[in-house]
């Protein structure tokens, strides 16, 4: 109880939100470096893991070697990353082993979606002479949007939680906050600056949640049932 009313004491002191190593500026640079991985992430899953899901062939293969991916802690790789030339180029280490953390989910995610879209549904749009990019574009896709959402909001959760680990290589980011936290034996900032993360985490799922409402080609759609009307005709009295 004592570290929550510490932790809630720091948040509330307007000088722990000021200068280059306050919240504000550690939030921007959490945000900046989630934002491009993320970017980099769908930019290299979503592609292959909607073309795989749309052929149906070689997906297995693929969401097996993202899923052993998943087993490779991220600070090693992000401790390996450091000691390479790449250090040099500020946070190209940390944006590459993130986007290495959140592919698995958004490939294994979108794959399946992309597979568990009723195959009579396809073979019905084919039959009505429907090319493949439309019935990707028309049937599939929207078929498959809860799915491939998922995997976006996982994709960024994890992200967002795991670049904390950039601050223990001496990057920058809300993990900052949490290591001064440490290196002054000050409970109440350790504890701050997990609630920062996690309440970011928390809001970017939501935000997520709602755009992919929002932007659901299903949005309004309402399925119509034929009528149950009684027929008169032939009724005698």
């Amino acid at each position: 109880m004592e570290a929550i009313t510490g932790a809630w004491t720091w948040l509330t002191t307007g000088s722990n939100w000021e200068g280059e190593s306050g919240v504000w500026h550690r939030l921007a640079e959490h945000l900046w470096f989630s934002g491009v991985s993320l970017g980099l992430a769908c930019a290299v899953g979503l592609p292959v893991a909607l073309y795989l899901g749309h052929i149906g062939k070689g997906g297995a293969l693929a969401v097996n070697i993202s899923n052993v991916g998943r087993a490779i802690p991220t600070f090693a790789v992000l401790a390996l990353l450091v000691t390479t030339p790449l250090r040099s180029r500020g946070d190209v280490p940390t944006i590459i082993a993130l986007v290495l953390f959140a592919v698995p989910p958004l490939l294994t995610n979108v794959y399946v979606g992309m597979r568990e879209v009723d195959r009579s549904v396809v073979e019905a749009a084919r039959g009505m002479g429907m090319s493949g990019g439309q019935v990707f574009r028309q049937v599939e896709l929207p078929l498959a949007h809860p799915m491939i959402m998922t995997g976006l909001r996982s994709a960024a959760v994890q992200i967002i939680a795991t670049a904390t680990l950039a601050a223990m290589v001496g990057e920058g980011g809300l993990g900052r906050i949490i290591t001064a936290g440490f290196n002054t034996y000050d409970t109440a900032q350790v504890v701050a600056g997990a609630a920062l993360v996690a309440a970011l985490a928390l809001l970017v799922e939501a935000v997520l949640a709602v755009a992919g409402r929002v932007l659901d080609p299903g949005r309004g759609r309402r399925v119509r049932r034929p009528s149950s009307t009684t027929s008169l005709e032939g009724e005698r009295p």
